[in-house]
């Protein structure tokens, strides 16, 4: 493993008869850091995170976790790494305290060491004075901070958090990422996140965007804003069609429709749009001015087509019952 790389990629790839879902794939995951890792549906995402988290072997190439080979020490690595999965995995039958039970045991861990350590997972994501209920009385935000618990039991170098806050209220997701960051501070980990929501992705030390399985950039939050170069113009018209041509013809710029308008970016937005209004022939119902976020990046780096759903996804959770995590039938 490459000096403070917890994550090594080199040359990944993965196909599913004629498709190739993973297409010589390369990166590095700093140790310590949150490394965002974004793409639309189908562009390879989670059939990377399924080869890191060994459920998937890939075609060719080759991957480290923690130092061990995805493919050839699956044991290894799976003792190495905690998952939150983006679907619910709990058992809502039992309470918190039985579902982290059932996960230390999977992990072998020593009887004293298990009930220290759940004490310690569940007072860190502040649900110990609710060990004792079911899950199915819980909230959506408190069942994910339970899984976050779960997925920390075993004391893992890496966490991979698959859409950690998707469907959750403003506050809960708030709350997530404020327990995230302690456990990147006070337990070391290496945080490998995906997320939907770019603001969220802002959080990140780096991120890497994957589409059409392949890597299209690799930067921090910061550096891949610079990428869209300028301001972005949010334009509503009478007849968003005509003035997307007249814009074309007239100042030389090509405006993308978003569903809720034209948007196009220019150098200096607060110059332009005084020519912009002036030299236009058609109503115009609002115009704005902001600057660049990593939406408008990714929608520049993987489009604005919808996507079909990725090949090779697999419930991890069925896949660790199955094998558990020595990897073994």
């Amino acid at each position: 493993m490459s000096q403070g790389h917890i994550i090594e990629v080199e040359d990944l790839t993965k196909r599913f008869k004629s498709v190739a879902a993973v297409d010589g794939v390369s990166f590095g995951v700093e140790e310590g850091e949150i490394f965002g890792f974004l793409g639309p549906n189908g562009a390879g995402k989670t059939t990377t995170i399924n080869i890191l988290c060994t459920l998937l072997r890939p075609t060719s190439g080759r991957a480290t976790v923690c130092g061990f080979d995805v493919a050839r020490q699956r044991s290894q690595v799976r003792h190495s790494i905690g998952v939150v999965f983006q679907d619910p995995s709990l058992d809502d039958r039992l309470t918190a305290l039985d579902n982290l039970k059932f996960h230390a045991f999977i992990y072998n861990l020593p009887s004293k060491m298990r009930r220290q350590r759940i004490e310690e997972v569940l007072g860190m994501v502040e649900l110990w004075e609710r060990r004792g209920s079911l899950v199915k009385t819980f909230s959506g935000g408190m069942k994910r901070r339970l899984e976050i618990a779960r997925g920390l039991i075993h004391f893992p170098r890496v966490l991979f958090l698959d859409e950690p806050t998707l469907g959750l209220d403003p506050q809960s997701r708030s709350r997530i990422w404020e327990y995230v960051g302690r456990l990147r501070k006070e337990e070391g980990i290496t945080i490998f996140l995906t997320t939907h929501y770019m603001d969220e992705a802002e959080n990140a030390n780096r991120i890497a965007v994957i589409d059409h399985g392949r890597i299209v950039a690799l930067d921090t939050p910061e550096a891949l804003k610079r990428m869209v170069g300028g301001d972005i113009i949010n334009l509503k018209t009478a007849d968003d069609q005509r003035a997307m041509g007249e814009i074309l013809e007239k100042f030389g710029i090509q405006a993308q429709q978003d569903g809720q308008g034209l948007a196009f970016e220019v150098s200096n937005g607060g110059e332009f749009i005084p020519r912009l209004v002036g030299g236009l022939g058609i109503e115009i119902s609002s115009v704005g001015l902001r600057r660049p976020t990593l939406d408008d990046v990714f929608l520049k780096l993987t489009g604005r087509e919808l996507r079909d759903s990725e090949l090779g996804g697999r419930d991890i959770m069925k896949a660790e019952m199955r094998f558990g995590p020595h990897g073994r039938r």
